[in-house]
């Protein structure tokens, strides 16, 4: 009786233990950030072969195309990639990643979730994206923002770039690097908005846009 009562304690902890921890009992994730979309846009002068690669400090979970010690693609002036290896088309180069990054939320916007998609569209137009550019953006980030009572916005600059480095060659005359850090509020905060340098395009043009949500 001892032994089935002991048994029984037993597979209670296991159970609840693994319940805590999701479905996989996966619990050091806990803390990780998932670098969500972050795509790159290659706008040489003229066609070129471009090589690109990708120093980042976490876990790549994504790739397309697939990432292989870097991609290597023709550029087109206006922004279409064919793959060296396969000759297939793309629109960008797409990754995704999880990583221990933390972002820094001290200055930034508190939105209404109502209010996300005009706030979007206005604040990367002045920070440089392109109509196309920033609609694939929100289109993206809308349905998971929009709902939210508020959310804190935040876009970061070298707490990003230093952890996912971006090394093309030839080397671009202009690299324009967009990446979004937001938190879900209940209610509004006051925080100190950034100063934001509009960017100017210039030559062969690098633009990347992506971002997180902060738990």
């Amino acid at each position: 009786m001892k032994k089935k009562l002991l048994c029984l304690f037993l597979s209670v902890i296991v159970c609840v233990f693994f319940a805590g921890c999701g479905r996989f009992g996966d619990c050091d994730n806990d803390d990780d950030t998932v670098e969500k979309k972050p795509v790159i846009y290659l706008y040489p002068e003229t066609t070129t072969e471009v090589n690109v690669k990708l120093d980042y400090a976490g876990k790549l979970t994504c790739t397309y195309p697939k990432y292989q010690n870097g991609w290597n693609v023709i550029a087109r002036p206006d922004g279409t990639l064919k793959d060296v290896k396969t000759g297939k088309e793309y629109s960008y180069l797409f990754w995704e990643g999880e990583s221990k990054i933390k972002y820094d939320l001290s200055k930034g916007y508190v939105v209404k979730g109502k209010d996300t998609a005009e706030f979007l569209q206005e604040k990367l137009a002045q920070i440089g994206l392109l109509p196309k550019e920033y609609n694939e953006f929100i289109v993206y980030w809308l349905p998971e923002m929009e709902d939210n009572p508020y959310n804190l916005i935040t876009f970061q600059n070298e707490v990003y770039t230093n952890s996912a480095v971006l090394t093309v060659n030839p080397k671009p005359d202009s690299v324009l690097r967009v990446f979004m850090a937001y938190k879900e509020l209940e209610k509004p905060i006051k925080i100190e908005a950034p100063k934001i340098t509009p960017f100017e395009r210039k030559g062969f043009t690098v633009v990347e846009w992506g971002g997180t949500e902060i738990d």
